[in-house]
């Protein structure tokens, strides 16, 4: 796939992370807040709570993480850049690097260290050296949050240490985790690194599925008293990528069954149906002093669900035009809407749009047109 048809592909995702809703296929979960999506056919398979914001925990961390890949991006900051680290870094409790006042640690090692090791001295580290302070650089996570469209996210601090202002929501997470896998395809295989050790501490990936289903690859755990457990996750078996945020499980045990069970579920239970092909007509509406009687509708792109055998049999898809379509006809204008309905899904509306150009009848054409409706009623 090209880069740009990537970018195409990412944007089609990322607007349905967006907007598109549903309840769990048949499927329940203890979790208080849940969001999972089959990113192959921009399917949510899993929606609890999705849009409601919450106590991140580090799991916020993934845009701290996002502000130091996109940093590097920029050629503002290089792997092998050493950045200071403060007194207030190396005081910083809760899960760190245990690193010292006034020493000098490298971007890749301090990466590792909030990715694998989930250190909150890590995290203040970049944080100052991209901004000055980690209150600014909280800032500036806000503002570039809103910009990738994280709705429900507001930032008051670099690691997810609690604070009643630090919220992101489920669905803003998995779109943040889809941003970070197709925007940064080699740096985000650090989050398939199980182990990392710095200072002569080794300390271990927090992702419960990475040591259990060789097809998992991130992302990012969570813990504080308000948020309790979470887990931001993914995994990709046969070219399906599946996407899973889950929040406020009581225990580390809990999440790491609930994780696997759920991911278990979402590729052996679901499969992938081409409904349409890119460019294939779906229906053809009638034109109004046309050069052609009709024009093709298609869906941009094609259409592919992700749906459990029985939920397709019982899945229906309805067309609405507007006919007659008065002529010229552009390629890709809105001619009608596609209705999907599955069963304990809200119903999804997709764009019907001309096939091909249609131009207008020659004057002679359209007079003539115009005097058999007057006399006959057609068109």
């Amino acid at each position: 796939m090209g880069n740009s048809a990537r970018v195409a592909a990412l944007a089609v995702l990322l607007s349905l992370l967006a907007v598109s809703g549903g309840a769990a296929q048949g499927i329940s979960t203890p979790a208080k807040h849940a969001f999972m999506v089959d990113v192959s056919t921009d399917t949510v398979l899993l929606d609890k709570a999705s849009d409601v914001p919450m106590a991140p925990a580090s799991m916020s961390k993934l845009m701290t993480i996002y502000m130091v890949f996109d940093a590097i991006r920029r050629g503002t900051l290089k792997m092998e850049d050493e950045l200071l680290v403060s007194t207030k870094a190396a005081k910083k409790g809760g899960s760190r690097m245990f690193m010292r006042p006034g020493e000098r640690i490298r971007v890749d090692d301090l990466l590792r260290g909030i990715i694998v090791q989930s250190g909150n001295d890590a995290c203040i580290v970049v944080a100052e050296a991209l901004a000055g302070s980690e209150e600014e650089f909280a800032k500036l996570m806000t503002e570039r949050g809103r910009m990738l469209g994280l709705k429900h996210s507001t930032f008051t601090n670099s690691t997810g240490w609690p604070h009643p202002g630090h919220l992101m929501s489920a669905r803003d997470l998995a779109r943040l985790s889809m941003i970070l896998i197709e925007q940064f395809p080699d740096l985000y295989a650090i989050f398939k690194e199980k182990t990392f050790t710095y200072n002569g501490i080794k300390q271990g990936n927090r992702n419960p599925l990475l040591y259990n289903d060789p097809s998992a690859d991130g992302l990012k755990t969570g813990f504080t008293q308000a948020s309790l457990y979470g887990l931001t996750a993914s995994a990709i078996r046969e070219g399906r990528r599946i996407i899973l945020v889950l929040n406020g499980l009581k225990n580390s045990r809990i999440r790491r069954e609930e994780s696997a069970r759920l991911m278990e579920w979402a590729f052996r239970s679901h499969r992938v149906y081409t409904l349409f092909k890119p460019g294939e007509g779906v229906v053809s509406a009638g034109v109004w002093l046309g050069a052609e009687p009709a024009v093709p509708l298609v869906v941009a792109g094609g259409l592919r669900l992700s749906l459990t055998l029985p939920h397709f049999t019982r899945m229906e898809v309805k067309v609405r035009t507007m006919e007659p379509v008065a002529a010229p006809i552009r390629k890709n204008d809105r001619i009608g809407t596609l209705f999907v309905s599955v069963p304990d899904r809200k119903i999804q509306e997709i764009p019907l749009l001309a096939g091909r150009d249609v131009e207008r009848m020659s004057v002679f054409g359209r007079l003539g047109a115009t005097l058999s409706y007057l006399l006959w009623g057609g068109v």
